[in-house]
């Protein structure tokens, strides 16, 4: 497609398709250069901060759980760590092996929704998981399969695949029966091949060319893999504990959107940093299990010893993180099942105090920080929640301004496709992040 030199080339996309939640794409080009971008997120703002104040300190994990269906887990989690470290609290150790069994639950039914039915079919060009069965109907049962395998998980040990009704501070109201766990193991091994074969079928794709320099931000995880626990890694340098980091995360409203967007105080440039599977792995690489390792290695991602495995910084290739990364939740998941010991008491007395507690830990889509205030009665004077996607969104813009750039040669329809794609991607979560998707593209 020919182009006038000083055309303006517009983008609007007014109900971003196949992302969780409703959100918008607008970007506007003159003369070949992104002139404007925005990423509209107008789901109505959801309010959880406010209604948490004045609740018990013991209400958290239900309360903030409804946040999201898709991540409850990473809700609970990040609130009761935060509920933990403000009364002084250290769970048992079977308590934590537990829980990061549900997080692998949820890991694996977030990641296999959003490969296969959110982000693969726009590389084979189609609306949909309909449209994509179709092309390819064992790929979409592979895919339910796992997430089914996930789902399992989380009523096994949560009481219910959404919105787990099982988790406290200070522990579980009730500990599976280790017969009840035992029988996760069938499933975790169907879906460990299942995975394996999904991270083939991924790295097989045809992705656009995209090299980009981001500040990844991830927990670094306390000798394994990181979901629920660590201190929180900036780069590869800096290390700061998840209350440090709380400090530098700074939250600013824009006017095009009922999402605040996350900055980094003292960070480079605009302070916008990139959370999720691509900042775990390039940060934690040499902690992944042995299959999820060899995966990596045979999706190209550098080689099999845990140092040589190259960080990945094309946001397209993040589906095959993803992938590796269920992988690894099949991995860790068995490891735990056959390990597993059923926490007694379910879960330690704790007793409120007064104070300040942070939570971080990482959902399937990146960081999910908690902060909380309470009094001496347990009551929440304040309540901080910030989701991966307000952390993620100006680096998303940033992406589609690259993506546009890069793309200027392709037509309006192939251009406004590939922006699309660059904001699944990253996975957003909208619903979350309301505290997308419509494609404007104005060319000019």
């Amino acid at each position: 497609m020919t182009h006038n030199h000083h055309e303006e080339r517009v983008f609007s996309i007014d109900g971003l398709a196949r992302v969780e939640g409703e959100g918008s794409l607008h970007l506007r080009l003159r003369n070949d250069h992104v002139e404007q971008v925005s990423l509209e997120i107008f789901e109505p703002p959801r309010f959880f901060e406010a209604f948490l104040r004045g609740r018990d300190f013991t209400e958290v994990p239900d309360i903030t759980a409804r946040i999201c269906g898709i991540c409850p887990v990473a809700y609970q989690l990040s609130s009761t760590a935060a509920m933990e470290s403000a009364c002084g609290v250290e769970v048992s150790q079977q308590v934590a092996a537990a829980r990061r069994l549900l997080y692998c639950g949820e890991w694996l039914q977030s990641h296999a929704l959003h490969v296969y039915l959110l982000h693969a079919p726009d590389f084979f060009g189609v609306d949909d998981a309909v449209q994509l069965a179709r092309l390819d109907r064992e790929a979409v049962e592979r895919g339910l399969r796992i997430k089914r395998t996930g789902n399992l998980i989380m009523e096994t040990i949560g009481g219910r695949a959404v919105h787990p009704v099982n988790v406290a501070v200070g522990g579980f109201h009730r500990s599976p029966t280790r017969s009840e766990v035992i029988s996760l193991a069938e499933p975790l091994r169907r879906a460990l091949d299942d995975a394996l074969d999904t991270v083939d079928w991924v790295s097989s794709f045809d992705f656009p060319e995209l090299e980009r320099e981001y500040l990844f931000v991830a927990l670094r995880g306390n000798g394994s893999y990181p979901m629920e626990s660590g201190n929180v890694a900036l780069g590869e340098g800096l290390q700061v504990t998840a209350r440090d980091f709380e400090a530098l995360v700074i939250e600013e409203q824009v006017e095009y959107s009922t999402a605040l967007h996350a900055r980094l105080k003292g960070a480079a440039g605009d302070g916008s940093y990139l959370t999720g599977p691509l900042a775990r792995f390039a940060l934690n690489a040499d902690l992944l299990t042995p299959l999820a390792r060899q995966a990596a290695h045979s999706a190209g991602m550098g080689a099999t010893t845990a140092e040589a495995l190259s960080r990945c910084n094309n946001p397209f290739r993040s589906i095959i993180v993803r992938a590796i990364e269920m992988v690894f939740a099949c991995e860790e998941g068995l490891r735990l099942v056959e390990s597993y010991e059923p926490p007694d008491p379910p879960a330690v007395t704790v007793e409120p105090r007064a104070g300040t507690g942070v939570g971080i830990t990482e959902a399937p889509r990146g960081l999910l920080l908690h902060r909380y205030d309470i009094d001496e009665r347990g009551i929440i004077q304040m309540a901080r929640i910030v989701p991966p996607t307000s952390q993620n969104q100006s680096t998303i813009e940033s992406d589609l301004v690259a993506v546009a750039q890069e793309g200027i040669q392709l037509s309006d329809e192939e251009l406004g496709w590939r922006l699309e794609q660059a904001v699944r991607n990253h996975d957003p979560c909208i619903s979350c992040s309301a505290h997308f998707l419509n494609v404007t593209l104005e060319r000019g």
